[in-house]
């Protein structure tokens, strides 16, 4: 399978099941749609921000037939300037390549830097999908499977109506 092995063997120490599904190499919601169409599960942007000084980092996941205005969603997060954050602050905090954005890049923020805005309107998702660390496959589970996911990750995270 590709993508990251720890990732795969947190999954499984959690009990977390998926179906894995391998496709061409995409590096935006756009060209992964493609491969999506099939595929029974919400599919999410992952956006990885920074705040006006650098010195806080928050992942926006919103479904990925959402759009969202960074103006908007600094009014929505009441967090100041937002910025994307760059491919060395994506690297440092989520180990994580541009194009590969996903929360299981959570597993190496050790310090739980990283705070994490969920839409709203996913809570309404039986399963969800995302990239294992890795735009070359996507991975289908549980959503309440998920937010165990997160939870054993420890960043703080929260509901924010971000998309009607």
């Amino acid at each position: 399978m590709r993508g990251d092995k720890k990732l795969y063997d947190v999954l499984s120490n959690l009990g977390i099941g998926f179906d894995y599904y391998e496709h061409p190499p995409v590096p935006t919601v756009e060209e992964a749609a493609k491969y999506w169409k099939d595929l029974d599960a919400t599919h999410c942007k992952n956006l990885f921000f920074r705040n006006h000084k650098g010195n806080r980092h928050y992942l926006v996941i919103i479904q990925h037939t959402k759009d969202l205005k960074i103006n908007d969603l600094e009014n929505r997060l009441k967090q100041g300037k937002l910025s994307f954050a760059s491919e060395k602050r994506l690297n440092k905090f989520l180990g994580l390549s541009p194009g590969s954005v996903s929360p299981f890049g959570l597993l190496y923020d050790t310090d739980n830097h990283v705070h994490v805005f969920l839409d709203e309107n996913l809570k309404n998702s039986s399963t969800i999908s995302f990239h294992p660390n890795i735009n070359s496959a996507s991975i289908v589970l549980k959503y309440n499977d998920f937010i165990m996911f997160l939870d054993y990750c420890n960043n703080s995270y929260e509901y924010v109506k971000l998309s009607d």
